[in-house]
């Protein structure tokens, strides 16, 4: 029989792509989006109408609507549960904290309500590197406390975690916590750095560098992100019968619960990967050098052995292939009047 798979943020940037790949998996799949206005709905809307197909199911409508999560268990009985819907963004969070309250925190813990009354086989639930916090020791590994949240958005991420946690232990419910280290590729978000510089370099705007460019990230590529999500699928982690954990995973020894990095294991410096995009576009970048922003962190760093161990796989997409795939993307989907272009 098919099998159904439940996502939100279905019409967001790694909800499309993630959908895309299980439609072509031959998976069922539920599509829960809010269309918020967040960035251009336009763009969410081309997204979802990408993913016509007699198995796409698609539901307009806020994870955190009491209620509305219950229905969809209990019309579709998902074998897969993928909760992507969030508010995103750690700048954003300063302006507005109460819709990451909202969105986070209380669409959680609906989709945990109603998975602990139609219990899937594996739910998997997206966290962020930014639950890492103040932490200083590099690359980032699942099995390092992580106490120290830096923003109101990775407060509530790692919140999620915990009450991840705790269904999982009071319910026996699998969950996988999978954390994104900066993603970036074709249908990205407007208002990441890639979109926002590939934009203003090709017309012929400044660019804003934080921490005058010193600053390092873990880029990791959309499909190398949603080739490791569709292999921790079949991960479903075990609650351990003796609490006796293998050293390196980050399995808890009393619940079937597990955080998994999804990166490139590769700090790649701010810098480069501008130089990467203006290789892409053939165009130099005029840089307004800025100092760091409240929340944010000067380096992340995926340990991504973890995700290797469980699943075989470790992202391999390189920046510049990656940089370009994005460019080629944004010149057909906006067909930007670029300068010097005639």
């Amino acid at each position: 029989m098919t099998e159904t798979v439940l996502v939100t943020g279905s019409a967001g940037f790694i909800g499309y792509h993630i959908c895309k790949r299980l439609l072509a998996d031959g998976f069922k799949v539920v599509g829960l989006d809010a269309l918020s206005d967040y960035y251009d709905v336009s763009l969410k809307e081309a997204r979802h109408a990408q993913l016509t197909h007699e198995r796409f199911i698609p539901v307009i409508g806020r994870v955190e609507t009491r209620g509305l999560m219950m229905e969809l268990f209990e019309a579709h009985n998902p074998d897969y549960v993928i909760h992507l819907a969030a508010q995103a963004g750690v700048r954003y969070s300063i302006e507005n904290p109460r819709s990451y309250l909202e969105s986070n925190i209380n669409g959680t813990f609906e989709i945990l309500e109603a998975a602990r009354a139609h219990p899937p086989k594996h739910m998997l639930l997206a966290s962020t590197s930014s639950a890492y916090g103040a932490n200083t020791e590099m690359p980032y590994a699942e099995t390092q406390r992580a106490e120290h949240q830096m923003s109101f958005y990775a407060a509530t991420k790692k919140s999620t975690e915990n009450m991840a946690h705790s269904y999982a232990h009071l319910f026996d419910l699998p969950v996988t916590m999978f954390r994104f280290f900066t993603v970036y590729g074709p249908w990205g978000r407007p208002d990441m750095a890639l979109f926002k510089f590939t934009k203003a370099i090709l017309n012929g705007d400044p660019i804003d560098v934080y921490n005058y460019g010193d600053m390092k990230r873990d880029f990791t590529y959309v499909d190398d992100l949603v080739e490791g999500i569709r292999l921790l699928m079949d991960a479903v982690p075990v609650r351990p019968v003796d609490g006796v954990v293998a050293d390196g995973d980050s399995l808890s020894p009393v619940a079937p619960h597990r955080v998994v990095n999804i990166g490139n294991n590769d700090a790649v410096q701010l810098t480069d990967f501008i130089e990467a995009i203006e290789d892409a576009t053939g165009l130099k970048a005029e840089r307004n050098l800025m100092p760091m922003q409240a929340g944010d962190v000067p380096a992340t760093w995926a340990d991504a052995e973890l995700l290797k161990s469980l699943t075989g796989y470790q992202p391999k997409t390189a920046v510049p292939d990656g940089v370009k795939a994005f460019v080629d993307w944004y010149r057909e989907f906006y067909r930007p009047n670029e300068m010097g272009a005639g």
